[in-house]
């Protein structure tokens, strides 16, 4: 099999921000020195639900078309996600400020391929029907011209697609935290505790106490492993309602500071103090690993290996969601990738690129799929 290969840059430039809010292209000024200008009441980082996050992508929309020389103000917006709670929020808050129409898709292929209209949505689990999310843009008199942007998820929607190579982007953050932990528990380390205890904790119903963000699963998962807080504790705490916010469990942490080893207490003050001043992403030793295991996943097998292999095995651009963003900018629009992965785990560190590393979006990669325009 012979494989095309390509990177996300191809596809949209330094048009991207990861979880940070600080564009890639230097011509758009970031979030700590525009929040006042944004509108937002002081700096600090929403997540991909909120009202401001919108608020923000819909300032930095204009800013790249005005950074690309169009003159013509943006009116509309196509996006492009795989998860109907965070990118659908995302997309329907970002209609607040331009016309916008969505596609969520994801390949469930044990069902009967189905597309369903969500108002605005289009939700389909087949990567395929980004063609008929095409069509009913195009029948709805939806322009897609210079006045539109076309915004796309990059995790799980243009790389590692959702259904179909999700599974080794989790594989390379899972991978992360095990060589976290591993630094400050050398061999204490128990990884069938570890991994029992992470896919326990790494469920929707806890999400409440860890937010989803997985700063905080690597943080308990080392702490608890580490024997600061044993699991039966932590779990009778979640069951009856003693233990509802991660602040808590800091809190506890904290005052267990002196049983801990003084590589268990650098981690667990670097992820206090980023907690304490609001920053989304306060596990960043843990974050350089994760971006370490993840470009090491790309392209890495050879050009004759096998569709399963490389599935298995690397994280690859999703041919369909790619076909879409060229065909799109052929036609006028504003090309601009969105991450939710933290900064420290898509780019590298000086010392990194050095030695050849590129941040994610402009890491080549295998593209696998059909091309669907």
């Amino acid at each position: 099999m012979s494989w095309k290969k390509g990177t996300l840059a191809d596809l949209m430039g330094d048009y991207v921000v990861y979880r940070n809010l600080d564009p890639m292209h230097e011509g758009i000024q970031g979030l700590r020195s525009a929040w006042a200008k944004i509108g937002l009441d002081h700096y600090y980082i929403p997540r991909k639900t909120a009202p401001e996050y919108a608020m923000v992508l819909a300032h930095y929309l204009r800013e790249a078309q005005r950074v690309r020389g169009v003159s013509t103000p943006l009116e509309r917006l196509l996006f492009i996600g795989d998860t109907l709670m965070l990118d659908g929020s995302a997309a329907r808050n970002l209609g607040r400020y331009l016309q916008m129409r969505g596609f969520i898709g994801a390949d469930r292929l044990q069902q009967p391929a189905q597309v369903e209209i969500q108002g605005e949505l289009m939700v389909a689990n087949r990567w395929s029907a980004l063609a008929d999310f095409i069509a009913w843009v195009d029948a709805d008199h939806f322009a897609s011209d210079a006045r539109t942007a076309l915004l796309i998820d990059l995790d799980k929607t243009s790389i590692g697609p959702r259904g179909r190579n999700d599974k080794v982007i989790d594989n390379a953050r899972v991978e992360a935290i095990q060589s976290t932990m591993r630094a400050a528990l050398g061999e204490n380390l128990d990884r069938a505790a570890f991994r029992a205890f992470y896919d326990a904790l790494n469920q929707p119903a806890y999400h409440p106490f860890t937010a989803d963000n997985q700063d905080y699963l690597a943080y308990v998962c080392l702490m608890v492993i580490g024997g600061v807080c044993e699991a039966d504790e932590l779990w009778a705490a979640l069951k009856d309602g003693q233990m509802t916010t991660i602040q808590q469990f800091v809190a506890l942490c904290e005052a267990r500071r002196g049983s801990m080893s003084p590589a268990l207490e650098a981690a667990h003050e670097e992820v206090r103090r980023g907690i304490e001043a609001e920053d989304p992403t306060p596990f960043k030793a843990f974050r350089r690993r994760e971006y370490l295991e993840t470009v090491s996943r790309m392209d890495v097998l050879p050009d004759d290996a096998g569709e399963e292999a490389v599935l298995a095995t690397e994280i690859v651009i999703t041919a369909e969601v790619a076909s879409v963003a060229r065909h799109m900018s052929q036609r006028g629009l504003l090309v601009f990738g969105i991450s939710d992965k933290p900064d420290e785990a898509s780019l590298p560190t000086p010392e990194d690129a050095a030695r050849g590393l590129r941040p994610i979006h402009r890491t080549v990669m295998k593209i696998h799929g059909q091309e669907v325009i």
